[in-house]
């Protein structure tokens, strides 16, 4: 059996010599002929169709709402929840949508929406420049100088990024303009546009020394803050404490020491006062402290500020510096030397409801009541009558008296309670209103910017769901827009109250809504 195998063995070689030595020669005789052989055209590859992922239907879609809702993380609390298409208003899932919740910061949703459609997109802040007589030919003003102030939230570093100049510097500019180059008199604020206690009903105290929690003034700065910076210092010193600005409008009592290797930090701003007490210790390697603080009297550092810009302009101010709180007739010789406008509104709403600032919604509700309300009624405060206003908006917009109960503008009131469908309808409205573009604008973007930056990256979601946040102690909420994988256009109201993990309430928030966005199916039964 090895020898037939080996035989064959020699047999297969031999052959295979011949065949090489013919090869050989017939390669040796063409050498010289060289033939060009076309270069074969590819053949594309033939990738096999995607599997279509199935058509859902509604009744899918909400039983995966369904189980969202019934997951163990909020079988504590309540949710509501209302979900309608936008062309025609039908409902495509709700649970608890006529129920009361705590809206946190979806409570903007009501006040911006009444101050673009009340106010419009274009209106402007204007802070008026008064005196009693016109500067003399030389540039001496005989008498005070007043800065009339109206609510401008624009004074803050919010506007100022990316202009060549800050507000406060441009409003240095008018005052010289007007040719006032010596203020023989005093520089006197007037914050009397506005009345009523800076801070709003039923905000809760541990809320007011921080900047989210800031008081509304007719002449507002920094977003009526200041940044306060607490660093370590050499072992054994004083901490070393720094503000922005620099204003001695802030009284700073620090005993805190450098030293030890355990952080034991306290910082508390005064209620009512611009006082701020710094106590405790910080480690000499320790990164230490910065955050916003609320200003009590934001004025005076407006004013501070503005007397430091129009020295540098070589224009003296030879009195005092003050703020005037005073509503009285104004009176008839009272010029108005020079004034500086905001920028619009419809970019005030973007940079007040993207970010979720408390402080520019609390202005807007107070400068509708002053718009709007009865300019005679000295009884109500400028909250009241703003309060009022948006009332009166609600019903134009068809949502009933009793589905919200507002405290105030920005939604940092436990006090507040809206339901899901109050703010759905507020929605529809304002996607049909003239100035529904503007509206659209100052919602937050989901993967993109605003509060919704971090949130639905790599989903459907990410940049096509549109809407408001909220956030508060056990509460998240989310409405707005998001359009479906069927092309089709939803409102939703997501309200979660009673579940104390924030993430809980997110994860949950957020499936919902991947949910509507991945949806391919039609909400039409």
């Amino acid at each position: 059996m090895i020898m037939k195998v080996m035989n064959r063995g020699l047999k297969i070689s031999a052959f295979s010599a011949v065949s090489i030595f013919f090869l050989s020669l017939t390669m040796f005789a063409q050498r010289d002929r060289v033939v060009e052989k076309p270069t074969p055209t590819p053949v594309p590859a033939v990738s096999p169709s995607p599997t279509p992922a199935p058509v859902q239907t509604l009744g899918s879609l909400r039983a995966k709402i369904l189980g969202i809702l019934r997951s163990p993380e909020l079988r504590r609390g309540h949710v509501g929840i209302k979900i309608v298409n936008a062309n025609d208003g039908k409902v495509v899932f709700e649970e608890n949508s006529e129920k009361l919740f705590m809206p946190a910061s979806n409570m903007k949703v009501f006040t911006v929406a009444a101050a673009i459609q009340k106010l419009s997109p274009n209106f402007k802040f204007r802070t008026s420049v008064f005196a009693e007589t016109a500067p003399q030919a030389d540039g001496t003003l005989k008498g005070n100088l007043t800065i009339f102030g109206r609510g401008d939230m624009t004074f803050s570093q919010p506007f100022d990024e990316g202009a060549s100049v800050s507000a406060i510097e441009r409003l240095a500019e008018k005052i010289a303009a007007a040719g006032i180059k010596r203020i023989e008199g005093d520089l006197i604020g007037d914050e009397s546009y506005f009345l009523g206690y800076p801070l709003p009903q039923s905000w809760e105290w541990d809320d007011l020394q921080w900047g989210y929690g800031a008081g509304i003034s007719a002449l507002g700065f920094n977003d009526n803050t200041i940044l306060l910076k607490v660093l370590p210092g050499s072992p054994g010193a004083p901490c070393v404490v720094r503000t922005l600005p620099e204003t001695p409008s802030i009284k700073i009592v620090n005993t805190c020491k450098t030293n030890g290797s355990t952080r034991e930090l306290r910082v508390t701003k005064l209620l009512d006062q611009d006082a701020i007490e710094i106590d405790g210790v910080l480690p000499s390697n320790n990164e230490g402290f910065s955050g916003t603080i609320a200003v009590s009297k934001p004025g005076e550092i407006f004013l501070s500020e503005l007397r430091k810009k129009l020295e540098a302009k070589g224009i003296t101010v030879s009195g005092r510096t003050y703020i005037t709180e005073e509503r009285k007739p104004a009176p008839e010789n009272r010029l108005e030397l020079a004034y500086l406008e905001s920028t619009p509104l419809s970019i005030i709403a973007q940079k007040t409801m993207k970010p979720s600032q408390n402080l520019y919604t609390e202005t807007l509700l107070w400068t509708l009541g002053e718009e709007f309300g009865d300019k005679t009624d000295q009884t109500k405060t400028s909250s009241e009558k703003g309060l009022a206003v948006v009332q009166q908006f609600l019903q134009e917009a068809g949502v009933s008296s009793d589905s919200i109960i507002q405290w105030d503008g920005s939604g940092l009131s436990r006090h507040n309670l809206v339901t899901p469908d109050a703010v759905v309808r507020v929605y529809k409205y304002m996607a049909t209103s003239p100035y529904a573009i503007a509206w659209n604008s100052a919602l937050t973007i989901g993967g993109v910017d605003g509060t919704l930056k971090n949130r639905f990256k790599q989903t459907t979601a990410a940049n096509n769901v549109r809407g408001k946040t909220g956030t508060i102690d056990q509460v998240s909420s989310l409405s707005g827009f998001v359009k479906t994988a069927a092309g089709e256009d939803l409102i939703f109201s997501i309200i979660v109250n009673g579940v104390p993990q924030t993430r809980d309430r997110v994860k949950a928030i957020d499936a919902i809504v991947v949910a509507l966005a991945d949806f391919n199916g039609s909400t039409v039964e």
